[in-house]
């Protein structure tokens, strides 16, 4: 039978004798390297470990590092600290992208839990690059209701029609706020139907992809660190866009142009 045969593994080879020629200059994990040495991460609430002037103790690993992984990972739809644990030790663009550092699940999940509201920061800051390339446009939403309670009991007792509207003392109505906003909508869907299938083509593939990349649901508990999670993988979906629109050389430029001087020499550096 007519079968590939796999290489002798006990044949030495000729393969690249550092890290950095196994990272193609047209690789994306050279742009999470780019963008992540550009942020400020103090400024954006990362928590950064305190200053030892004896230099005691075990050093500990770069939140940049740190960050850049849970970036990586997110992107390809690696999200557990095990998983991203064990891609330290295997996968070649990690072993670049964190110069070959190899932090165990803890310090990575703790990581996470550490700086869950600052990773909306980061999200924010590519946002504000997209922008500048005129990729997409928009306002940041707050999902928060306020509802109004309408209770009067006195005037529910007199009622005529009472019998027919509830068997209790009084009836609660509560409406929300902005709910004029929905009704006014609900006009504009009946009035122009077609409408609502054109905003289908446009976004249920934007949601279609963001349940792809949280496949299995969160991970974490609690608003804050749920909206960690949320943040990485808006990051993912729209580096993954941006990299199909604009293409990563004018991505890289744009950002590296975005930058101070002294923080975009410093990038083109490395």
């Amino acid at each position: 039978m007519n079968l590939l045969t796999g290489w002798d593994r006990q044949q030495a080879q000729l393969l690249p004798p550092c890290v950095e020629d196994y990272v193609g200059p047209d690789n994306p994990v050279r742009f999470l390297e780019a963008f992540v040495n550009g942020l400020d991460l103090r400024a954006a609430g990362f928590q950064f470990p305190k200053e030892n002037p004896a230099g005691r103790g075990r050093p500990a690993y770069p939140p940049a590092d740190l960050l850049k992984l849970y970036l990586y990972g997110y992107l390809h739809q690696v999200r557990s600290s095990r998983r991203l644990a064990a891609e330290c030790g295997r996968n070649l663009e990690v072993i670049w992208l964190l110069r070959q550092l190899t932090p165990d699940f803890k310090t990575i999940a703790d990581f996470r839990k550490d700086n869950a509201a600052a990773f909306q920061a980061v999200v924010r800051e590519f946002t504000r690059l997209c922008r500048q390339l005129d990729l997409f446009g928009g306002q940041l939403t707050d999902k928060g209701r306020l509802l109004f309670n309408y209770d009067q009991p006195p005037a529910c007792a007199a009622c005529p029609v009472k019998a027919r509207c509830t068997a209790a003392a009084f009836r609660t109505v509560s409406r929300w706020e902005h709910e004029a906003c929905l009704e006014r909508m609900a006009q504009k869907v009946a009035a122009a139907p077609e409408k609502l299938a054109a905003r289908k083509t446009l976004i249920e593939h934007v949601w279609g992809t963001f349940k792809g990349l949280l496949p299995s649901g969160f991970l974490v508990r609690g608003l804050v660190k749920v909206g960690a999670e949320v943040s990485l993988a808006h990051f993912g979906y729209n580096f993954k866009r941006a990299l199909a629109v604009v293409g990563l050389a004018n991505l890289l430029a744009a950002w590296k142009a975005s930058q101070p001087a002294s923080v975009a020499v410093t990038v083109a550096a490395k």
